[in-house]
């Protein structure tokens, strides 16, 4: 560290930039309260346990339920009549005839021709001559590669349609989401008004968005398309308007000086410039759809989700982890080629490699064509062949391996469920679900307005109201107590693995790449292990949700870890302090704003993989969206959990939001020697 030999100024008030920034000494005052609001809910909730807890029995609805069930009727009676509706269908159809198309060109038979236009041969070497045009050769062995597992494993056909319903979305999603990307860049009004859509359209768990398309779409490859859309949609727009607004100011105010009109601004210098950021933003569309084309299932989406759902609800862990792997590998696949797309976008090839590429790729279109020629007048080029048949052999090793586990490791594996259940789960379901509402409710608006503020309480007070509007109240309650749990034990692994990963490059050399594959998987893979290991309980979907959630976070910490100045860890060592003292007296202290970030983003993952739980016993309101779509009686019963779900995610957001926006302020008070390091070398 270099010393300044040069005289000290002479001292003087310090003006308001000056000022050292404020020093977090620790837990203010609000948590002593938070501490207190919830020993009153412990002590008042043992006299009062089982009263006024509002249960719902699973075949009773109330009157808005009912409600809710009759509208599908009643708009299915009004489409005739109304002009949105029969503009809703024309679209449907619309879609469904572009999907039908595609399908039969590529996946499904095109009648009379028992096979499709194009077999399997052609759309492995169109789709491998796409990689080596947009992403270089390494991304073409890939995308080859993972085409001929797709056939290998048994999954060709549905692999095909997860991709039609995927591409379809994706494609529709930029024609969307560019434009109107570039127009928040531009436009500060634009992002004010359309910011807090794209922040209820992400806070949402993605199997919330099912059954309300059902309302306006009939089920099928069109609601399946739509469903992604609308879920995919939101991050292409927010990076757009990233790339755009990033581009330097002296870059446009040059441009301008020399007379540069707003559209020539735009198509000449700023659209070039943010090129590889809109890229990522593709990249991040194609990763969401991909996991909510699974996902669509629910709605009879074709695709690899109808075989992972089926092979769940039978519990058949082997053609579960067939169909999951497929899964993982059009993730890596995809986001590999998108990444190496967004990389190869700002490179300058040399006159000598852009002949070359030209060559490679018209020798390529010329091989392409001839596959794509082959397979039409070949039978086996068409039809991808039984032989190699890797999926048998894998779904019997996923079925080895699970029960294995099951009669070898389940004393283990039974005690940590055992021990987390009756420890932690059940004694804090019981006091969010057996307590009077109205003592809960008051609980959490006092915790709202204590650990975020008078805003998140006027949110809080009007998402209780829907809670309680629609009759789910205890239901929510169990939901919410899985979701705390899952969260808890995701930050404590966060927390743990984010610094080490922060105090050793090595470390973090050995688990980052593990996070970046792990956050392309889409989120029904991981039930697949989970069940392999605890059986389909309520446990099973909390241990899913943390997997789900933990690269998020701990990267997340990592990085808040990271963040804190290294003057301030040298004065501290300085100081005769140790490394446990650093971490847990300045680190931890100085990165709680970011760790708070990491806890309000692992909430939301663990909250979209907690609903999904309910395919494999984890009940609640997960349970009866699911059952929403399986029995016509409790439709109305579905969509009134997923409204439920919806305001209870918007509450956990607005608190961990404005808890993380809340900084104590710094007061006279004597501080520590902690705090004194920091205030010296802020």
């Amino acid at each position: 560290m270099s010393v300044d030999t040069t005289a000290p100024a002479p001292p003087g008030p310090a003006t308001k930039e000056q000022q050292p920034p404020p020093v977090d000494d620790g837990p203010d005052r609000r948590w002593w309260f938070v501490a207190g609001v919830l020993a009153i809910l412990v002590v008042l909730s043992f006299p009062l346990r089982g009263v006024a807890t509002l249960p719902l029995a699973r075949s009773d609805l109330t009157d808005f339920q009912t409600w809710l069930g009759e509208l599908s009727d009643k708009l299915e009676n009004a489409r005739d009549s109304s002009a949105i509706l029969r503009g809703l269908d024309k679209i449907s159809t619309v879609i469904e005839n572009v999907a039908v198309f595609l399908q039969e060109l590529i996946s499904q038979p095109a009648f009379p021709r028992p096979v499709p236009e194009i077999g399997w041969l052609g759309v492995l070497a169109v789709a491998t001559w796409i990689a080596l045009a947009v992403a270089g050769w390494r991304m073409a062995v890939l995308t080859g590669v993972s085409f001929a597992l797709f056939g290998m494993l048994g999954y060709w056909t549905d692999s095909m349609d997860t991709l039609v319903v995927t591409f379809m979305a994706v494609a529709i999603c930029l024609v969307i989401g560019i434009p109107i990307g570039i127009w928040m860049g531009r436009s500060s009004r634009a992002t004010a008004v359309i910011t807090p859509v794209l922040d209820g359209l992400q806070t949402l768990p993605s199997f919330v968005y099912l059954l309300p398309i059902t309302l306006f779409f009939s089920i099928g490859v069109a609601a399946a398309v739509i469903v992604t859309l609308i879920y995919a949609l939101p991050p292409v727009i927010r990076i757009t308007a990233h790339g755009i607004r990033s581009v330097s100011t002296e870059t446009i105010e040059a441009m301008q000086s020399a007379g540069t009109s707003r559209s020539q601004m735009l198509r000449k210098v700023q659209l070039p410039m943010a090129r590889r950021t809109i890229i990522v933003g593709v990249n991040q569309t194609i990763m969401a759809a991909l996991s909510m084309a699974t996902i669509a299932a629910f709605v009879d989406g074709p695709g690899l989700g109808k075989p992972v759902i089926k092979a769940l609800e039978s519990l058949d862990v082997g053609r579960a982890a067939t169909a999951g792997l497929c899964l993982v590998i059009m993730a890596i696949m995809l986001d590999r080629v998108t990444t190496a797309a967004s990389e190869r976008s700002v490179a300058i090839p040399t006159d000598r490699a852009k002949r070359t590429r030209v060559i490679v790729l018209a020798v390529g279109a010329v091989v392409a064509v001839a596959c794509v020629i082959l397979s039409r007048r070949q039978l086996n080029l068409a039809e991808f062949p039984d032989k190699p048949d890797l999926g048998t052999p894998f779904a019997k090793l996923a079925d080895n391996v699970s029960s294995f586990f099951t009669d070898n490791l389940s004393g283990l594996t039974n005690g940590i469920k055992d021990a987390l259940t009756y420890g932690l789960l059940n004694p804090l379901q019981t006091l969010l679900a057996q307590s009077p509402w109205w003592l809960v409710a008051a609980t959490l608006l006092a915790l709202s307005v204590l650990i975020s503020g008078i805003r998140s309480l006027l949110t809080s007070i009007v998402c209780i109201g829907v809670l309680l509007g629609t009759g789910l109240w205890q239901d929510s309650m169990v939901t919410l107590t899985m979701t705390l749990v899952a969260t808890i034990l995701t930050m404590v692994l966060a927390l743990v693995l984010g610094v080490w990963m922060a105090q050793s490059r090595a470390v973090d050399l050995s688990i980052r790449p593990i996070l970046d594959a792990a956050q392309v998987v889409p989120p029904f893979v991981y039930l697949v292990p989970a069940i392999a290991l605890f059986g389909a309980t309520r446990f099973t979907a909390i241990v899913a949700a943390m997997v789900y959630a933990s690269p998020v976070a701990i990267k997340l910490v990592c990085d808040a870890i990271r963040g804190v100045s290294p003057t301030v860890v040298e004065a501290a060592q300085s100081a005769g302090s140790n490394r446990w003292q650093i971490i847990t007296k300045v680190q931890l202290p100085m990165a709680r704003k970011g760790i708070a970030l990491a806890t309000n983003q692992g909430m939301l993952y663990v909250f979209s993989m907690v609903v999904i739980g309910g395919l494999v016993g984890a009940g609640a309101l997960g349970y009866l969206v699911v059952a929403g779509f399986s029995q016509n009686e409790l439709y109305g019963k579905g969509l009134a959990a997923g409204i439920a779900i919806v305001a209870l995610a918007i509450m956990l957001d607005r608190m961990a939001q404005g808890s993380s926006a809340r900084r104590k302020p710094a007061g006279n008070k004597s501080r520590s020697k902690w705090a004194r390091i920091s205030q010296l070398v802020g």
